[in-house]
């Protein structure tokens, strides 16, 4: 009988952590399930850059862009060309310095392209440290205290007013030629087709306190006519729920989204309009009526170019109808929740929020009537 022992041979092998699940049971490291999960996400991640809005991905292109012009003279510095899906906390604060000092950037807009590179370098499979854009972000909170570079930018819009709408709405038709312009008339004549859809899409944008995209997307059939005056079914965009307002007969013709839209209606159909097409199409200087939505571009800058033409002071923007209502409604008493539902904030909206406090800001003040 022997009593020696056979060496055993060594083994490597490497060794998985056991992930405990419910019940006390434990799950093993499983690959196929590893490799479905990835799949998952992977198509996850292609599904949602799918379904991103064309204007977003536009400008994530034009940040990734900037973001490559700032590495190239990042190397021309430093001698060292890095890849571009090297985000970290460095590069990250380097390229915020880099938009403010040398591009010379609005916050809002440095604050924005942080996003677009983070994102797009993320679809690149980089991983973006949390610390690198919270570094970014801190830089930017800075940038806005200063009120230098906060002027870079157009700024917050200006509140549209009923005042401003009646200015717009009953502006000479006749525009005369701007100084240094190349056009060779010495006025212009807007055509009434375009006067009709201006007049109806600025009142309407104020009544339901669209966004540029909201306008655009609205369609004949979600625009009917009731007793009180019209039942609008706002579209969702960007991901926002749709909404289902009603805007009021107004006081005044020309200013009543109601009649403005009903006139613009009747004449668009009258130039051939498919009925129960867009809601707001594309005219020429010529009066020719498009066949496509106008776009949401196209909405805002309309907004401007009336504004212009009717001399109205503030430079007004397709938002200024969104704060208009909510500054207007609120010196007229009405209700901040009515008002947010109007123009589909959200509960916690901050913008919502700053709109409110600061069309409430001479109601009641502090040092009214106290015996000062």
């Amino acid at each position: 009988m022997t009593t020696d022992i056979e060496p055993a041979g060594i083994v490597d092998a490497e060794i998985v952590p056991a992930q405990p699940i419910a019940g006390g049971a434990v799950e093993m490291y499983d690959p196929a399930a590893a490799a479905v999960l990835a799949a998952l996400d992977q198509g996850a991640d292609e599904h949602i850059a799918a379904v991103r809005p064309r204007k977003t991905k536009v400008s994530y292109a034009r940040d990734w862009a900037l973001w490559s012009e700032f590495h190239t003279w990042l190397a021309g510095r430093t001698g060292t060309e890095l890849p571009l899906t090297a985000v970290t906390k460095g590069t990250m604060v380097a390229f915020t310095v880099w938009l403010d000092e040398v591009k010379e950037e609005a916050p809002n807009s440095i604050d924005r392209r942080i996003t677009g590179v983070t994102v797009t370098a993320r679809s690149k499979g980089a991983t973006v440290p949390k610390e690198a854009t919270l570094a970014a972000r801190q830089l930017v909170k800075r940038f806005r205290n200063d009120p230098k570079r906060m002027a870079r930018g157009r700024g917050k819009a200006v509140a549209m007013t009923p005042a401003d709408l009646k200015a717009m709405n009953t502006a000479d038709r006749i525009v005369p030629r701007k100084p240094g312009s190349r056009r060779r008339r010495r006025e212009y004549a807007v055509p009434e087709l375009a006067r009709l859809r201006d007049r109806s899409a600025s009142t309407m944008r104020f009544g339901i306190a669209g966004r540029n995209e909201e306008v655009s997307a609205l369609d004949d059939t979600g625009i009917k006519l009731i007793a009180e005056g019209l039942d609008v079914h706002v579209p969702s965009v960007k991901g926002r729920p749709p909404r289902d307002v009603i805007v009021y007969y107004g006081e005044h013709p020309d200013t009543c989204p109601v009649r403005c839209w009903l006139a613009w209606q009747q004449a668009k159909l009258a130039a051939g309009a498919d009925p129960g097409g867009p809601a707001y199409l594309p005219v020429d200087q010529w009066g020719h009526l498009g066949t496509q939505r106008l776009s949401p571009d196209g909405c805002g800058r309309a907004i401007t170019r009336t504004a212009q033409h009717a001399g109205v002071d503030a430079h007004l923007t397709g938002h200024s109808g969104r704060r208009g209502l909510v500054n207007t409604g609120r010196k007229k008493g009405k209700r901040a929740e009515k008002l947010r539902a109007q123009g589909g904030w959200s509960a916690k909206s901050p913008v919502f929020w700053e709109y409110v406090d600061n069309a409430d800001r001479t109601e009641d003040a502090a040092t009214d009537g106290i015996g000062l």
